[in-house]
């Protein structure tokens, strides 16, 4: 951002491309409170950014679930979240993406105002700090253009994944430490999920319906 200038426009990223392979299941479809983690995550940024575009495969542009939403297909295949924010940087190269994946319950509006709020964009990035390991957390941040561009650039060329982490962490990035523990976990495993709803709840989960 040019000193004095404008920052760049806001928008939101929901990334629900994931094969959710350890869970069993489709992540984005688990309910918590009688809302999917994908419902609940774009209502979580209404109102916080100028529009939502939810990061899918290519294959699930068909699905019940996510059609309901403005669908952003991935640029690529193989490279996990890089390719959702790939697509974001070249659907608008000049906005900032506020990114967030679908698999996050512990968070809440409060915290999504937080980092809005926090937000420099002259620094690469904005983001919660992990209380895990001290790094960025990139699928709960404020990517800047620039940043995004970088991203882009050396996935091109490395030819394979590159760590959304790693970038961050090696970037002029705002770090913020997380309100609460559990606000940035995020679930794999159904065995993470009950331990979730057991520490939420307080009590045995109940069992769900089947998605099908």
């Amino acid at each position: 951002m040019e000193p004095g200038g404008e920052p760049p426009p806001l928008r939101g990223l929901v990334l629900a491309g994931g094969r959710s392979v350890r869970m069993g299941r489709d992540k984005a479809g688990i309910l918590i409170e009688g809302t999917t983690l994908l419902e609940r995550t774009v209502a979580l940024l209404d109102g916080c950014v100028t529009s939502v575009r939810v990061s899918v495969r290519a294959d699930q542009v068909d699905d019940q679930l996510r059609r309901q939403f403005p669908l952003l297909p991935d640029a690529g295949t193989g490279l996990g979240p890089v390719n959702g924010l790939r697509a974001a940087h070249l659907e608008d190269p000049a906005a900032a993406w506020l990114v967030l994946a679908c698999d996050m319950p512990g968070l809440d509006r409060r915290v999504i105002e937080a980092l809005v709020a926090a937000r420099d964009p002259a620094r690469a990035a904005t983001s919660w700090r992990s209380p895990v390991t001290g790094l960025p957390e990139p699928l709960c941040a404020i990517w800047e253009p620039a940043t995004l561009a970088r991203l882009a650039s050396l996935v091109a060329a490395a030819g394979r994944p590159v760590s959304p982490r790693a970038v961050l962490a090696e970037s002029d990035t705002l770090l913020l430490d997380a309100p609460w523990p559990v606000a940035l976990l995020n679930l794999n495993t159904p065995a993470e999920l009950d331990r979730y709803r057991k520490e939420r709840h307080g009590h045995q989960p109940q069992e769900e319906p089947d998605d099908t």
